[in-house]
């Protein structure tokens, strides 16, 4: 077998290409058009608040977020407030950093070099909102998570229990390795650990009362435009059906649909969300029964999990894709190191769907918001393929090799 070290073409490329990517990525959200770091500076004036004697939200008011999420907000004010921006971008490409070293290697021999093409690309393609958004931090969080899964299992749960305490979607990985992986205790030992620290650390601060609210915050939305389910009211508004089309809820801050039937399906998908969830796992579980190799099995079932958070969903903004990075990234390694099957085709896939979200958002954005027919047409191409994502997920599961050997 051919060594692959730090003077390969391989390697030595890889790290400035992915700077120049972040770089470009950095500059474009920064001065390119659009509003792509809008929420960041969101983010300064809720630190601002907090620090100039006002309350802190997530701890003395409700929040949309888990507490956790406080913490790279602030972080990206150490340098002051009048360069919050430029701090959180910088916040954004070192953790970017971290997570391509955790993928292919500290020092010395180069690996999974595959995958670390893979999430420079995907960076690429997704566009400025892959820097502008509190997902900039959980992507990449847990990237490195699932890159050091197999090996250090309990910093994988810790770094999976803050990532989910920022923002809930990694909880799928947490369930995904608890359901089939032999390293699962270990791991739910450094997931909970994790999560005794967050507690203690938001109830020493006060904030009791808002611990959980970021749950209840979410209750009473209904379906933004880019969520998959949404697209028939979208089509509804291009054709000119009356009272159908969106509008901008400005007590969520987020563009939503509005026409007949709207409210029965958005009370209906979060029901419908956790049974196709439920049925994932329930899958799983039975086919590790049927023996199915646990290693083989977890990355497509993370896969189909995180695609179903995504795909069914009354909830839907393009920072969203960036959560279908780690599970690519845990099927690339896995197939690298022999333990699942080649992930080729849902890394295709979901560079496509990356694609696409750029297509739309930032730079059209506002021809979907006009409900301009070619760009609904990329939006919809694009949601179509998060459902064939999710079949292929699950199609892999299915055939996931058998066998007793390898552990995950």
């Amino acid at each position: 077998m051919t060594r692959t070290t730090l003077r390969t073409p391989g390697r030595r490329w890889l790290w400035p290409a992915f700077l120049a990517v972040n770089v470009w990525l950095c500059w474009v959200a920064y001065a390119g058009p659009g509003y792509a770091l809008g929420d960041v500076y969101l983010y300064r004036w809720w630190v601002e608040l907090g620090l100039s004697g006002g309350p802190w939200v997530g701890i003395d008011t409700a929040w949309v977020y888990p507490v956790l999420a406080l913490a790279p907000l602030v972080a990206a004010a150490v340098a002051g407030i009048d360069g919050y921006v430029l701090s959180w971008l910088m916040l954004v490409v070192l953790l970017n950093g971290v997570a391509l070293a955790a993928v292919t290697g500290w020092t010395g021999r180069a690996r999974n070099l595959g995958a670390g093409w893979w999430w420079a690309v995907f960076l690429l393609l997704l566009g400025p909102i892959a820097v502008g958004r509190v997902d900039s931090i959980t992507a990449p969080l847990a990237v490195i998570a699932v890159a050091l899964l197999a090996k250090h299992p309990v910093v994988a749960g810790i770094l999976l229990a803050a990532a989910t305490w920022i923002k809930v979607w990694p909880a799928a990985l947490i369930a995904a390795v608890l359901v089939v992986s032999r390293d699962r205790w270990r791991m739910l030992a450094g997931t909970i650990a994790a999560s005794v620290a967050v507690v203690c650390g938001s109830l020493a601060l006060g904030g009791a009362n808002s611990l959980l609210s970021f749950v209840t915050q979410q209750a009473g939305r209904g379906l933004q435009i880019e969520a998959p389910v949404s697209a028939p009211w979208l089509w509804m508004g291009v054709g000119g059906v009356p009272g159908t089309g969106l509008y901008y809820d400005d007590g969520i801050l987020t563009y939503q649909v509005r026409g007949d039937g709207v409210d029965i399906v958005a009370q209906l998908m979060t029901p419908l969300l956790a049974l196709v969830a439920v049925a994932i796992a329930v899958l799983a579980v039975w086919l590790l029964g049927r023996g199915a190799k646990p290693a083989a099995l977890l990355p497509p079932f993370a896969l189909a999990l995180v695609t179903a958070l995504i795909a069914v969903n009354k909830v839907g903004s393009p920072q969203f894709v960036a959560w279908l990075a780690a599970p690519i990234v845990l099927g690339l390694v896995a197939h690298a190191a022999g333990r699942a099957s080649s992930f080729r085709v849902p890394a295709l896939i979901v560079a496509v769907i990356a694609g696409l979200t750029q297509a739309v958002y930032p730079y059209l954005y506002g021809y979907l918001l006009n409900l301009d027919p070619v760009i609904l047409s990329v939006l919809t191409a694009r949601n179509v393929l998060e459902f064939v994502l999710l079949a292929w997920s699950v199609r892999a599961m299915v055939t996931a090799p058998r066998g007793r050997r390898g552990g995950a």
